[in-house]
């Protein structure tokens, strides 16, 4: 009877902290989402809310973390549990580092704000881009969730879409502002949001290799093929 009240208890802890981090990763959702708002409508109030956000992502973060080590700690989890402990951990990092580029593009949009010129770049051309993003985090999420691999496999390969995006639109940039030397500054900034974007993409690349890593024990981090029997 003690073992198994053990792990009851065990299973609530890995649950609980397994619900922190899914509260951070719609925290960090709605953070993007009011990023993207900020930067389609050039809107400084949007822009600072997201600013503000980050200061409770970053205490989730914390958080998490302590929870996490204190679960390994007195537990000594092994196999699946102790990948999953990792995989949480991971992810509360990319989810941490995901509201860094949101805020990054909150800061970015502000300054192009500040320049006077913003209803003059081609700022509706990363929408693409940002919906790609978006959308590819919440799939990394969900596949989390439900540590589906065929889900998170789909998610590695969509993250491509997003890259050619990024090129595409520095390609188009780099035009516009050699038509316009004016802009050069404030398309610089513009520069940084594609490239946040892109970031973000990149962290739901990472969630979504978490996903195989718990379900299959399989580490596929930097390799050029994905196969999972």
């Amino acid at each position: 009877m003690p073992e198994k009240h053990l792990s009851s208890q065990f299973d609530a802890e890995l649950s609980s902290v397994s619900v922190r981090v899914m509260e951070m990763g719609g925290l960090v959702e709605s953070q993007i989402n009011q990023a993207i708002y900020a930067l389609a409508q050039f809107n400084g109030e949007a822009a600072n809310q997201v600013l503000a956000a980050e200061v409770k992502v970053n205490a989730m973060d914390v958080e998490i973390d302590r929870e996490i080590s204190n679960i390994i700690a007195l537990r000594q989890p092994a196999a699946r549990d102790l990948r999953l402990l990792i995989a949480l951990s991971k992810t509360t990092a990319n989810l941490e580092r995901v509201g860094d580029e949101a805020e990054k593009i909150g800061r970015m949009v502000l300054s192009i704000i500040r320049s006077g010129a913003p209803r003059s770049l081609p700022s509706l051309e990363l929408r693409v881009e940002s919906d790609l993003a978006a959308g590819l985090l919440r799939k990394a999420l969900d596949a989390f969730a439900r540590l589906d691999v065929t889900a998170a496999m789909a998610i590695l390969k969509e993250d491509d879409h997003i890259d050619r995006e990024f090129d595409g639109f520095v390609r188009k940039l780099i035009t516009y502002m050699m038509e316009d030397p004016r802009m050069i500054s404030p398309s610089l900034d513009l520069l940084f949001i594609a490239k946040a974007i892109e970031r973000i993409g990149d962290h739901a690349k990472n969630i979504a290799e978490f996903v195989v890593y718990v379900a299959k024990g399989e580490d596929i981090r930097h390799t050029s093929q994905y196969v999972i029997e």
